[in-house]
């Protein structure tokens, strides 16, 4: 059997993913045409992964140089006083998993496991992984925690690996808010917040942004925040906005979560996509660190959506609850994904660079064109996002507009209403995305410039 190839230089890596197997026809997974046309001149890009023999891939994979040594101390430590854990009340009789318990165990002392039901057929990378997260990529995402924010975190205590954002955030909210507990949400808002806040049981209170700039409006969240407010969930950058939350908004949120005692959650996915201004991490804000569950995913940095993959950093006494719930949620996340994660992490900062010149790129494409077939377009700092007011075009709410847009147009928009408490409050606005080569959004802007009529 011919032996098994993977080849990269400096990183390069998921342009494209090429499987080849001696005895077939090569096939190849361009997951991201968006990398393709993009980065054909980056030298991150200019070779791909050479695979022969598919079912060695892991094997080959995991030889790959990762950060496995604990990461550095000397940069910023989180001061963290000495906390008892916390976790909700319906996960307080539930200890770790009997099969993590047994498994561990096998390990420590040498002994056949015949516990937990995984084949031994293979190098063991195809099978479950570690629950919180295969140790290498733990270790990656410290590490690239650690260039972002200058916060030094325990990649064994402190990351959580799970099944995309998505699975953080139904963790978070399942294994630290309890019935009753109030958590503040900023409208428009992403529609899992208020799902998984509904499965915990919470009392959701919610403050609303509204255009043109979309600002917090700091006299109403202080009087919202109340003696039972358990936590409030930030996103940054926002969705469907574009909204980034300004160092000094973000000042002030941190300053009444700890006079009043009050989490945050922070829902970062689109970090790497701010354009006109830093991405802030509301962790790496004095004091907030140990009363923060900073949330982040593969996806949207990388195009890989379909991979999956996400993680939530904490203090180790919230860190237990947001186990807790993974474990009973999805107890481990796809190992062969999480070793090819750990290379994309390890990407030079060149590659962000270029992606958001990139992304940059399309969005002037995409915001021209809304302005040019007579859309009121709001202005967008961050994600791949861009808000419109469609009044202009006659119908009666977001939602007609849209129906219509497909209908009639050819186009596809979402519309707004579903992010907010009172559907009324979102009913004048649509969300359009620019995550798509620039042919397509070419193609998108002269249709409505063709179809669109304002009335």
């Amino acid at each position: 059997m011919q032996a098994a190839e993977c080849t990269w230089t400096h990183f390069e890596m998921l342009r494209p993913f090429c499987f080849k197997s001696p005895s077939t026809t090569p096939l190849f997974f361009n997951f991201s045409k968006h990398f393709q046309k993009g980065y054909s001149d980056s030298s991150f890009f200019r070779s791909n992964w050479r695979i022969s023999n598919y079912p060695s891939f892991m094997a080959t994979i995991s030889s790959v140089s990762t950060h496995k040594d604990p990461v550095s101390t000397h940069d910023a430590t989180p001061n963290i006083t000495h906390q008892p854990v916390q976790v909700a009340k319906r996960l307080e009789k539930f200890k770790t998993t009997i099969f993590t318990q047994m498994s561990m165990l096998a390990i420590k002392h040498g002994a056949i496991n015949l516990g937990q039901g995984f084949p031994n057929f293979d190098d063991g990378k195809n099978q479950y992984a570690r629950g919180y997260g295969v140790p290498d990529f733990n270790n990656a995402i410290a590490a690239r925690f650690k260039k972002d924010t200058g916060l030094v975190i325990d990649p064994e205590k402190e990351v959580t690996v799970t099944s995309g954002c998505s699975e953080a955030i139904a963790a978070t909210m399942l294994g630290l808010i309890d019935p009753g507990d109030e958590v503040i949400l900023f409208a428009p808002f992403y529609d899992s917040y208020e799902a998984t806040l509904s499965m915990a049981g919470a009392k959701v209170k919610c403050i609303t942004l509204r255009p043109p700039d979309f600002a917090v409006p700091i006299d109403e969240l202080k009087s919202t925040i109340s003696k039972n407010t358990r936590a409030i969930l930030i996103n940054t950058p926002h969705n469907p906005t574009g909204k980034m939350f300004t160092r000094e908004e973000l000042n002030t949120i941190a300053s009444l979560c700890i006079e009043n005692d009050v989490l945050v959650f922070t829902d970062e996915v689109y970090d790497k996509l701010a354009f006109e201004m830093d991405h802030i991490s509301m962790a790496s804000l004095p004091g907030m660190y140990e009363r923060t569950v900073t949330m982040n995913s593969l996806g949207k940095t990388f195009s890989l959506t379909g991979w999956k993959i996400g993680w939530a950093i904490a203090p180790p006494h919230l860190t237990w609850g947001v186990r807790q719930a993974h474990s009973f949620l999805t107890f481990a996340t796809s190992t062969p994904m999480q070793y090819a994660a750990t290379v994309a992490l390890q990407a030079p900062d060149s590659y962000f660079a270029e992606l958001k010149t990139d992304y940059m790129a399309k969005k002037a494409i995409l915001v021209q064109g809304l302005k040019d077939v007579g859309f009121k377009v709001f202005p967008s700092s961050g994600t791949y996002f861009v808000v419109v007011d469609h009044t202009r075009f006659g119908l009666d709410n977001d939602i007609a507009f849209c129906e219509y847009l497909i209908k009639e147009v050819g186009v596809v928009a979402i519309p707004t209403s579903v992010f907010y408490l009172n559907p009324e409050d979102g009913k004048n606005l649509v969300r359009f995305t620019f995550c798509k080569d620039e042919e397509t959004l070419r193609s998108a802007v002269e249709r409505m410039k063709e179809k669109l009529k304002k009335k």
